[in-house]
Protein backbone atom coordinates (compact mmCIF):
# COMPACT_ATOMS: atom_id res chain seq x y z
CA UNK A 1 0.00 0.00 0.00
CA UNK A 2 1.09 3.72 -0.67
CA UNK A 3 2.01 5.99 1.43
CA UNK A 4 -0.38 8.28 0.33
CA UNK A 5 -3.32 5.46 0.66
CA UNK A 6 -2.34 5.08 4.30
CA UNK A 7 -2.05 8.61 4.95
CA UNK A 8 -5.63 8.75 4.08
CA UNK A 9 -6.97 6.46 6.35
CA UNK A 10 -7.89 7.87 10.21
CA UNK A 11 -5.83 6.45 12.99
CA UNK A 12 -8.44 3.78 14.10
CA UNK A 13 -8.06 2.16 10.25
CA UNK A 14 -4.09 3.12 10.90
CA UNK A 15 -3.61 0.58 13.71
CA UNK A 16 -5.90 -2.34 12.02
CA UNK A 17 -3.57 -1.73 8.46
CA UNK A 18 -0.58 -2.28 11.18
CA UNK A 19 -1.96 -5.34 13.26
CA UNK A 20 -3.24 -7.01 9.68
CA UNK A 21 0.31 -6.60 8.17
CA UNK A 22 2.03 -8.05 11.60
CA UNK A 23 -0.19 -11.06 11.54
CA UNK A 24 0.70 -11.45 7.94
CA UNK A 25 4.15 -11.07 8.23
CA UNK A 26 3.97 -13.76 11.19
CA UNK A 27 2.22 -16.20 8.70
CA UNK A 28 4.55 -15.40 6.29
CA UNK A 29 7.43 -16.41 7.89
CA UNK A 30 5.42 -19.36 10.31
CA UNK A 31 5.14 -20.75 6.27
CA UNK A 32 8.73 -19.99 5.47
CA UNK A 33 10.61 -21.78 8.43
CA UNK A 34 8.15 -24.89 7.61
CA UNK A 35 8.92 -24.46 3.76
CA UNK A 36 5.30 -23.99 2.62
CA UNK A 37 6.05 -20.51 1.02
CA UNK A 38 5.92 -20.26 -2.30
CA UNK A 39 5.95 -16.35 -2.86
CA UNK A 40 9.23 -15.31 -0.37
CA UNK A 41 9.00 -11.92 -1.80
CA UNK A 42 5.90 -11.33 -0.06
CA UNK A 43 8.26 -10.67 3.07
CA UNK A 44 10.07 -7.66 2.36
CA UNK A 45 7.09 -5.79 1.12
CA UNK A 46 5.24 -6.51 4.34
CA UNK A 47 7.87 -5.26 6.57
CA UNK A 48 8.31 -2.15 3.89
CA UNK A 49 4.11 -1.50 4.40
CA UNK A 50 4.77 -1.94 8.22
CA UNK A 51 7.47 0.55 8.26
CA UNK A 52 5.05 3.27 6.28
CA UNK A 53 2.27 2.57 8.87
CA UNK A 54 4.40 3.38 11.57
CA UNK A 55 6.32 6.49 10.06
CA UNK A 56 2.75 8.04 9.34
CA UNK A 57 1.87 7.12 13.20
CA UNK A 58 4.98 8.93 14.11
CA UNK A 59 4.40 12.05 11.77
CA UNK A 60 0.88 12.52 13.06
CA UNK A 61 1.63 11.89 16.98
CA UNK A 62 4.47 14.65 15.79
CA UNK A 63 2.02 16.97 14.66
CA UNK A 64 0.35 16.81 17.77
CA UNK A 65 2.90 17.32 19.95
CA UNK A 66 3.81 20.87 17.75
CA UNK A 67 0.54 21.94 18.08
Amino acid sequence: MRAKELRELNDEELEHKLVDARQELFNLRFQSATGALENTARIPLVKRDIARIITIRGERQAALERQ
